[in-house]
């Protein structure tokens, strides 16, 4: 070997060497693992002895139960290793503990102390089957991590709770976390009478020297499955998300089309696992402090659960015990009423606005709701128990409200329909491309004269616009509306399927499901008949865009597909609000006599009108607009002189 070869074989050795040594297991690591591989061979060895002990003379017995002490010692040891003072509550039984009044049934699990069980009462699913939010540890889990002062984490959902019976008030349940003699953290539940809140305090008793003296807070991990309680997954689950309200701020939620997380560094007043029509609310006496939420969107093939949430905090946690943390839980629907019941005689700044979990519509359009819709809706609820003849008479009501508006567009539509014959005769005057400035102020000009104009018809339409919108926002999620029966819909809050089939269509199945909504095809077929109605009192004889009298006819079709998984009370609505304008429109055309709306027309044509600003400055643009349009032509004329001048005349 040459010089190089050794040079490099005693590095290799050297870096073997270092690696060995430097990666050597220590004293203490070395003095653990002995322990441990003993007792596994103690622990073995039990086990044989505790088999041929089985197996020998009734002489043995003696010796059996010594076997049985030795190994009780070993787990001891080995849950006073993981556990630490908390060893003893490590073991134990689960046991159910049942709280329930007139509206609620909850039952808590011993191990980890926890809320595993809640049924509403009043309520069940499309199915008739009972209303449980969740069930068992899978569904629902809610745990605390404690650090104590030898670095150990121990969370409470390993360790066993035992119920105590002492100075309870009424419905109520204490479950103890006890740690050594005199010292212990209770978990106590207290069920309001006739209520959906629950109150839920925790208290540590002679925790100083078993929690880490720097303890000022609990971390706390928060999980729940959103269970699949309606018919039709779509819109369900398109209202089904992880809701949340700042300490000083807004309520906010989470993605609910997609899976979505946040880190929030903001303190929280409360939390919430949010079905369409119902809700799990965790609200926190102090706050939640460095908050992280997740919503998973669930696979379109689970037919049990719609979402997975996940919340991982941090609550206050006084060590001396002499403040409990305190949380309220409501477990109940998404009634807007009762959530907002809440607030009352409290001030503004400690509301919880609860109410903001049911969604009336974005900001311009929740005040309709909330101001107007909401108090009529509720107040018939006062005196019918139909709902069906509810939304009929809401639709009157509204309808009525919206008559003079109605009135209004329509006589603007027939005092243009009137002059048609005269805007025809303007379109025939100046029929050239080049005219059309020419043509459109003088239309301008028939209308200004007359007393008519073309935003006068549309105008009403717009100011309907946002009660429309608000509407559309209130039926489907009205719980109001849930499991109510009208003819041969059996669910007002969801579709009544007609005809349904099994197989999947390509891209219609997206937006049409599996089935045919029989209101939402009444709703299509008058809105085509109402749009051929309108499309004939707004025939102005103007030219109208290519294509535009189809998309008159495409818009109705296309509603069919945009609402035909909606809730059927919804599209009674518009199925009725439209057939009440058909019927309106029929009406005003027998009682408005558009013979002497003409006449009345002509009259205002000979009257001095003096021009509004509007029209003046209108005018003087066309005119600018057309002198500019002449100026061109005259230029590309001499220009086309100059070019034939030159083919004829080349030399000159």
């Amino acid at each position: 070997m040459d010089r190089n070869t050794v040079i490099g074989l005693l590095l290799i050795g050297l870096v073997f060497f270092l690696f060995t040594w430097l990666n050597r297991p220590n004293p203490e690591q070395l003095e653990e693992q002995r322990r441990y591989y003993e007792q596994l061979d103690s622990i073995a060895k039990v086990e044989q002895a505790r088999a041929a002990t089985i197996s020998s003379s009734a002489d043995s017995l003696a010796r059996h139960d010594s076997i049985d002490q030795s190994t009780d010692s070993i787990q001891t040891d080995l849950l006073t290793r993981n556990f630490g003072v908390f060893a003893q509550a490590a073991v134990g039984q689960e046991e159910t503990i049942t709280l329930e009044n007139e509206k609620v049934e909850l039952k808590f699990n011993t191990k980890g102390g926890r809320l595993s069980y809640a049924r509403l009462k009043d309520y069940v699913t499309y199915d008739g089957k009972p209303l449980i939010l969740f069930d068992g540890e899978e569904e629902s889990s809610i745990s605390f991590t404690f650090v104590t002062t030898t670095n150990r984490v121990i969370n409470t959902a390993d360790l066993y709770f035992q119920p105590v019976t002492d100075g309870l008030p009424d419905n109520s349940v204490k479950l103890r976390l006890s740690i050594e003699e005199g010292r212990y953290v209770d978990f106590v539940y207290t069920l309001k009478p006739d209520d959906y809140m629950l109150g839920w305090d925790i208290q540590g008793v002679g925790l100083n020297g078993i929690l880490a003296p720097n303890t000022t807070s609990l971390d706390m991990n928060w999980h729940q499955k959103a269970r699949k309680l309606e018919q039709g997954r779509k819109f369900e689950n398109q209202f089904t998300g992880l809701y949340y309200k700042y300490l000083a701020g807004n309520v906010e939620k989470l993605n609910e089309n997609k899976t979505d997380e946040k880190q929030l560094p903001n303190r929280l007043k409360w939390i919430t696992f949010k079905n369409k029509y119902f809700s799990t609310v965790l609200i926190s006496n102090s706050s939640f402090e460095s908050t992280r939420l997740q919503s998973t969107q669930l696979n379109e093939t689970d037919t049990v659960f719609l979402k997975d949430f996940l919340v991982t905090t941090a609550v206050p946690f006084n060590i001396t015990g002499d403040e409990p943390v305190g949380f309220t839980y409501f477990i109940g629907p998404n009634q807007y009423q009762l959530l907002q019941s809440y607030d009352n005689d409290v001030p503004s700044d400690q509301q919880l606005v609860l109410d903001e979990l049911v969604p009336l519509g974005y900001k311009l359009f929740r005040p309709i709701n909330k101001y107007f819709i909401l108090p009529i809706f509720h107040f018939l609820g006062q005196h019918f128990t139909n709902y069906g003849i509810i939304i009929l008479l809401l639709t009157l009501i509204v309808k009525i409200i919206l008559f003079p508006l109605t009135y209004k567009s329509y006589k603007s539509s027939a005092k243009m329909r009137v002059l048609r014959p005269q805007v025809e005769e303007i379109t025939a005057k100046f029929p050239k491309q080049d005219q059309a400035m020419d043509r459109q102020r003088a239309t301008m000009d028939l209308y200004s004269r007359a007393g008519a104009s073309p935003m006068a018809g549309c105008l009403p339409m717009l100011l309907q616009m946002p009660i429309l919108f608000a509407l559309y926002w209130l039926f489907p999620t009205s719980i109001e509306l849930r499991q109510e029966s009208f003819l041969w819909a059996k669910d007002l809050s969801t579709y009544d399927a007609v005809i349904s089939w099994n197989f999947n269509i390509p891209f219609i199945s997206q937006f049409l499901g599996n089935h045919l909504s029989l209101f939402c095809i009444l709703m299509t077929i008058t809105n085509i008949v109402y749009s051929k109605f309108n499309m004939d009192a707004t025939n102005t004889g103007q030219q109208q865009m290519p294509g535009m009298k189809m998309m008159m006819y495409i818009f109705p079709v296309m509603m069919l597909f945009f609402f035909n998984q909606s809730a059927s009370g919804l599209s009674y609505y518009f199925f009725i609000s439209t057939l009440i304008t058909v019927l309106q429109t029929l009406a005003f055309r027998l009682f408005v006599n558009e013979e002497k709306l003409l006449l009345q027309l002509e009259e205002n044509k000979k009257k001095p009108k003096k021009k509004s600003g509007f029209l003046q400055r209108l005018e003087e643009a066309q005119r600018m607009q057309q002198q500019q349009q002449r100026k061109q032509q005259q230029q590309r004329d001499h220009r086309q002189q100059q070019e034939r001048d030159k083919r004829l005349n080349p030399k000159k």
